[in-house]
């Protein structure tokens, strides 16, 4: 068997996060939805989140489907596997406005205020962000290797928009 058929892989849904200490590639595919990319250059763990909505409004269960609690809780797992904040990175995917008009008027769309509040969690929890390929029209295909850091970004057209 070679490296490449023994790699470790995970494909995450929307609304779910991921991090392990193993050495994973971590696949999702994205529309307006974010993903939060987090890597400890020390540990050398990785993990991912992926958001639908920006804001949790306290009604409901408080799950990983809303921005501010995918972040916290992935930035939580990624402690609880011995990862130090200050050791950590972080890259931004996603937020596309899949069905914007380009009039102007984006910055009301779930895609931009997905990006919009990644952006200032990640700057309340003081962790720099080193990569991000956000916004535009195209959805993504990201892949994370858990173990380097490394994501790949494929970009495709969503199929609501195909004609």
């Amino acid at each position: 068997m070679n490296k490449e058929d023994s790699t470790n892989r995970h494909f995450l849904f929307p609304g779910t996060l991921f991090a392990d200490a193993r050495d994973y590639q971590v696949s999702t595919v994205l529309g307006s939805c974010v993903s939060v990319c987090l890597w400890d250059t020390v540990t050398h763990v990785g993990g991912m989140n992926h958001f639908m909505l920006p804001l949790w409004n306290g009604e409901g269960l408080a799950t990983p489907r809303y921005g501010n609690i995918a972040v916290e809780k992935l930035l939580h797992k990624m402690l609880a596997l011995g990862c130090v904040k200050k050791h950590l990175v972080a890259k931004i995917f996603g937020g596309a406005n899949v069905n914007g008009t380009g009039t102007g008027n984006e910055i009301f769309m779930i895609g931009d205020r997905n990006v919009i509040l990644a952006n200032q969690l990640l700057d309340e929890y003081a962790i720099p962000i080193k990569a991000w390929d956000v916004g535009g029209r195209l959805g993504r295909k990201i892949v994370m290797q858990t173990g380097t850091g490394v994501v790949w970004v494929g970009k495709h057209k969503v199929a609501a928009q195909a004609r």
